[in-house]
């Protein structure tokens, strides 16, 4: 990534991108809103987002069906909300080369490789837990049929799979990160959707403190949970500008939901020699990831001309 930018990461005026790709991406001149207006307006998104879960009043815990199908609703509201402040803001420049949809991440060209790669390098990441997962046959169950059926009929299941990297996929990268990159280069508008992602998860704090747990826990977990979360956003926002498509960080917010934080207790607890293999899968995989990241996310093998490409 180029780090040409200021020492407050926004856009220099007089950088352009190469001669030869003039043609193909935006000068960064022509592209650029005030921090105030960017930063802001992803705030305010992130507000509303928050806030939606909460406009129920309810006695019933977040895993109620009552609750859960509410909290849908709300968040597909805020669905069609968030995309008015890309739509309303985002610069004149930008709408000649590029519709709303594409900078949000909707686009044909390169979907499949856009699925099919961060899908297998979030698996080659968590290649420790599914070692795991063959090793106790715990595998064999996703090939049958009345497990997916069962799981389109639960909504915890639902919420974790699909509607929630769904909805907050959309609102905190495709809507917020084509903002933040018509200010900031790539790698700070990456590292400020993380924190408010990071942040929006905070109000579980309420539910914790309303179900008994002790105040010193509490903050623990939410703390931990802030820092996981908050990484995991980092590495969202990182497929998103490189690939310039929804479905890169979707496909593997889902799939980290589904695996959960790796049980490092397990691992610990298992035989000598069994154990030491499982130390090394996970290692390996942690350096597969870090090794091939750079390369399966090479912006040209996913077509992605968006307006911040030249940049990456």
């Amino acid at each position: 990534m180029d780090d040409g930018d200021g020492a407050n990461g926004q856009l220099g005026a007089g950088a352009v991108a190469p001669e030869e790709d003039q043609n193909v991406f935006l000068t960064v001149s022509d592209v650029h809103l005030s921090p105030l207006v960017s930063v802001g307006a992803c705030f305010v998104i992130a507000v509303i987002y928050v806030g939606s879960l909460y406009v129920w009043q309810s006695e019933h815990d977040r895993d109620h069906p009552s609750t859960i199908k509410r909290r849908f609703f709300s968040v597909f509201v805020v669905m069609m909300i968030a995309p008015v402040f890309v739509m309303t803001l985002t610069c004149d420049a930008v709408f000649q080369k590029h519709t709303m949809w594409e900078i949000m991440g909707f686009r044909l060209e390169g979907l499949l490789t856009a699925i099919a790669l961060p899908l297998l390098l979030t698996a080659i990441l968590f290649l420790g837990p599914l070692s795991g997962t063959l090793t106790n046959g715990l595998w064999r169950v996703y090939s049958e049929p009345m497990y997916w059926l069962n799981a389109a009929q639960d909504l915890k299941w639902l919420r974790n799979h699909l509607v929630a990297p769904l909805s907050e996929e959309f609102t905190f990268r495709a809507c917020m990160l084509p903002l933040l990159l018509q200010t900031f280069r790539p790698h700070t508008a990456m590292l400020i959707t993380p924190l408010l992602f990071g942040l929006a998860h905070l109000h579980h704090i309420k539910e914790r403190l309303r179900d008994g747990m002790p105040l010193r826990i509490v903050l623990t977990v939410s703390f931990f949970q802030f820092f996981y979360t908050t990484i995991f956003g980092i590495y969202s926002a990182y497929l998103f500008v490189r690939t310039g498509h929804f479905a890169a960080p979707f496909v593997a917010h889902a799939f980290c939901n589904h695996m959960g934080f790796p049980d490092f207790q397990e691992v610990l607890s298992q035989p000598d020699r069994k154990k030491f293999i499982f130390i090394g899968l996970y290692v390996l995989g942690l350096v597969g990831w870090i090794v091939l990241l750079p390369t399966l996310t090479t912006p040209s093998w996913y077509a992605n001309n968006l307006f911040w490409a030249g940049a990456v």
